[in-house]
């Protein structure tokens, strides 16, 4: 016979139970559950999308950026799986960043949970959670099914939004000191591009960005004002009324491994949606972004040698979205732990990234002090908040500042993070303690930091 779990007045059909639930299979919640399923624990990760990889995959957000801390194992695992299935990541390229198409991300990322023996619900969406003293008890989905319940003893958000803790009573916050947010993206790819026509013409304009003048990689962009040299053509675009001044903006493309003939674009910025905290506004920068990439990719084919006979290959299933709520933890990261590449004795992760502010009423901002090698930590705490007990956050919902979650967002330091919160899983289920007690020191033993191969 079925069980059922009341709620609010309804019967709602369980679904399961298991050692450690995750919501949200981007980065960070695919490597917890990596972590916590090869730790021993039932693991379950709630997607409501059907691939693995959250924004990195559905938002089409490559590449990996460069990193020079150390890492934790997930991190290389998951490299080392990229090469098996055919992707040059680093030296084809030429560059320092870990390059993956999404659709090779997504795989390796199901690999490598699915044979640790962690089970996905797939095309489920968080509804809510039953909390009682103080700990969840279930969530509650929607799935086709209808409404059900996914029952656990210890549970990560790794939602990128906060969705879970603030369902069951997490503090958060969201935006800079007026409520804005960063910048938003719909990234889309083109293909049937004559990459090598195009590289030759940019770099007769003798442009100094794009700085991939042969190989396989090329990589170009175009900010509005600041003297790009494609720019020129750009505004001929928008005197001919095919382009509008939004679109200009921001333009950038790149290559991808395993694809020829293909270029992905970060872009466009959506810059009208300043708080992207609200569903509607959500769905009206949607709208707006595809509109922009239909304008993009006309005036390319019209205007831009080399892609004559290119087309639109995909746009992405999500948006780009950069940072909105962020746990209110045991510990707030802030710029000055950036700054004074702070340490900490349950520092479970280390982050190197430059504080990277892409404002959507300000512009750019970048703040970068750091040369190779040099880290901040992240602390337990800053995963953990004392409301809820059996929670623990990862990925860029983490507690910190907005300019602090800058630097704390990227994929690297994502999946370290979610690696430190499946085994944080793993520590609480075997020493039977809530998920917010656990010393951080204690489980920072556990975490072996490696260098990547030179």
């Amino acid at each position: 016979m079925e069980k059922m779990v009341e709620y609010r007045g309804r019967a709602v059909p369980l679904l399961g139970e298991w050692d450690t639930v995750i919501v949200g299979g981007g980065p960070a919640g695919a490597s917890a559950g990596i972590s916590s399923a090869r730790g021993g624990c039932s693991t379950l990760i709630v997607d409501k999308n059907i691939r693995l990889g959250g924004t990195a995959v559905n938002a089409l957000v490559t590449p990996m950026m460069k990193s020079f801390t150390g890492h934790h194992t997930n991190f290389f695992d998951i490299e080392r799986k990229l090469e098996e299935l055919g992707y040059a990541t680093r030296d084809e390229l030429g560059t320092e960043m870990l390059w993956f198409t999404p659709e090779a991300l997504a795989q390796a990322l199901e690999e490598l949970y699915t044979q640790a023996g962690g089970e996905v619900l797939y095309d489920a969406a968080l509804s809510d959670c039953v909390v009682e003293n103080g700990a969840i008890c279930c969530l509650i989905v929607t799935t086709v099914q209808g409404l059900g319940a996914v029952a656990g003893k210890h549970f990560v958000d790794a939602s990128g939004d906060a969705v879970l803790l603030r369902a069951a009573g997490a503090p958060t916050a969201h935006g800079d000191e007026r409520g804005n947010n960063q910048m938003s993206s719909l990234r889309f790819e083109m293909g049937g591009i004559d990459v090598e026509r195009y590289r030759a013409y940019v770099m007769s304009l003798h442009d100094t960005y794009s700085i991939f003048p042969r190989g396989y990689f090329y990589e170009s962009a175009m900010v509005g004002g600041r003297g790009f040299v494609l720019e020129p053509l750009f505004r001929r675009g928008v005197e001919d009324g095919v382009l509008r001044e939004e679109d200009l903006r921001y333009f950038q493309t790149f290559s991808l491994p395993g694809k020829p003939g293909c270029l992905s674009f970060n872009c466009p910025h959506l810059a009208a949606l300043t708080n992207n905290t609200g569903a509607l506004a959500r769905s009206r920068a949607v709208v707006q972004g595809h509109a922009m990439i239909q304008r993009l990719v006309r005036f390319l084919q019209r205007y831009m040698p080399g892609f004559e006979g290119a087309y639109l290959l995909q746009e992405a299933s999500m948006l780009g979205i950069r940072e909105s709520y962020r746990l209110a933890g045991q510990y707030v990261l802030t710029e000055n732990d950036y700054t004074s590449q702070a340490r900490f004795a349950d520092g479970v992760a280390r982050g190197d990234w430059y504080i990277d502010v892409h404002s959507a009423t300000e512009g750019l901002f970048h703040h970068n002090t750091y040369q190779d090698g040099d880290y901040y930590e992240i602390p337990y705490r800053s995963m953990v908040c004392d409301a809820v007990k059996n929670a623990v956050a990862a990925g860029r919902c983490i507690s910190a500042t907005f300019l602090m979650q800058a630097s704390v967002r990227i994929i690297p330091t994502c999946l370290d993070v979610g690696q430190a919160a499946g085994e944080a899983c793993v520590y609480a289920q075997k020493n039977k303690m809530p998920l917010n007690e656990i010393d951080g020191a204690a489980l920072r033993e556990r975490l072996n930091y490696r260098f990547r191969k030179p």
